[in-house]
């Protein structure tokens, strides 16, 4: 257990912490006390009918999910929605390697999956809230993932599902660009087999990781482009530095490593027996899939392979340069696009 002011109140809050108490995992093991980060925006109604579950990404909080994706000039409005966001475990906020106790702690921290996410996520709503249907579950990337395992586990609970950018079984694709992240950990002179005194330690290892990011998250034409002229960096060096670079410097390596076993062995099929037509055949929701042209790290081919299997599910493309990086909304372009689908959504019968 280490000291890490990037997950702070000052920083990611407000959040709470809920103990779902000792909890056992499908890998095996327990998290002791596993406590969720979560805060909500808006007002559950007498019906409780209007909750809206927001999912985090991989290196992600709850903290950019609120700053992009929510507000009364949004789809996803508290206004109107009573909106739950959940930290997954391993995000630095919810149980995670750098904030629990020794000997459960850092290296030790035991292997987690997107269902266990899903179970506490489950646990927490239906506990605290009393909360029996879900009008829509939305996450991005690895929060995707999340997305798809409440649909498959929980399918009379989801009335509506939007993942974004995410397959509901991990490629293999993906899971060799997710080892060269964790090489680049693990590789640094200062890991120290997990156990380093402060996670600045392992600068190296993170930087590492950002320049890997900025090869597979960002689209060849953001840099033909020159896009991050737009955003105010003088050259893609400084790009890479400034933005990239600093996103990723205060972030926990164990936290990411954990949350990396999980997004490479998602996979919502694991609910039947690893046959991903009949895990998909589960879906009763609305299903509306989304991705972004030009995403080499999630390709619109392998979003269609699963978007087929699914009834009464569509998929709309997002269009833009920048990749899978598209969900920081780098562009003004992103969120008119990805506020339209959510309503149209939304706005339809269940």
């Amino acid at each position: 257990m280490i000291s890490n002011e990037y997950y702070s109140q000052d920083i990611h809050g407000p959040f709470e912490l809920y103990d779902i108490g000792d909890f056992d995992l499908e890998q095996g093991g327990t998290i002791p006390n596993c406590k969720l980060a979560y805060n909500t925006l808006g007002n559950l109604n007498s019906a409780k009918d209007n909750a809206i579950l927001v999912t985090t990404w991989y290196s992600g909080t709850t903290k950019i999910m609120e700053q992009i994706y929510i507000g009364e000039d949004h789809a996803l409005d508290p206004q109107k929605h009573f909106i739950i966001l959940i930290n997954q475990i391993g995000s630095g906020l919810s149980s995670s390697p750098h904030n629990s106790p020794a000997p459960y702690g850092m290296s030790n921290f035991p292997d987690v999956r997107i269902g266990d996410d899903v179970r506490a996520q489950h646990k927490l709503i239906t506990e605290k809230f009393g909360i029996e249907k879900l009008a829509l579950v939305f996450g991005a990337s690895m929060g995707g993932q999340q997305v798809w395992e409440w649909a498959v586990r929980y399918p009379d609970m989801v009335q509506r599902i939007a993942p974004i950018a995410i397959t509901a079984k991990n490629t293999p694709h993906a899971f060799i660009f997710a080892d060269t992240l964790n090489e680049a950990l693990i590789s640094d002179p200062n890991w120290n087999g997990g156990n380093y005194k402060a996670s600045s330690d392992v600068k190296v290892g993170l930087f590492r990781q950002a320049r890997l990011w900025a090869v597979m998250g960002l689209n060849p034409e953001f840099y033909r482009q020159e896009y991050w002229r737009n955003m105010n960096f003088s050259s893609a060096e400084d790009f890479i530095s400034g933005f990239l670079e600093a996103y990723y410097e205060p972030l926990d390596p164990n936290n990411l490593l954990c949350m990396a076993w999980k997004w490479q062995r998602g996979d919502a099929s694991r609910n039947t027996g690893g046959n991903l037509q009949e895990a998909l055949g589960r879906i009763r929701t609305k299903t509306l899939v989304m991705g972004f042209t030009g995403d080499m790290f999630v390709p619109q081919t392998d979003l269609e392979f699963e978007q087929k299997m699914i009834a009464n599910s569509e998929l709309r493309m997002i269009d833009t340069i920048c990749g899978h990086f598209a969900l920081f909304a780098l562009e003004p372009e992103y969120m008119p696009q990805i506020d339209k689908n959510l309503e149209d959504l939304l706005s339809s019968s269940v």
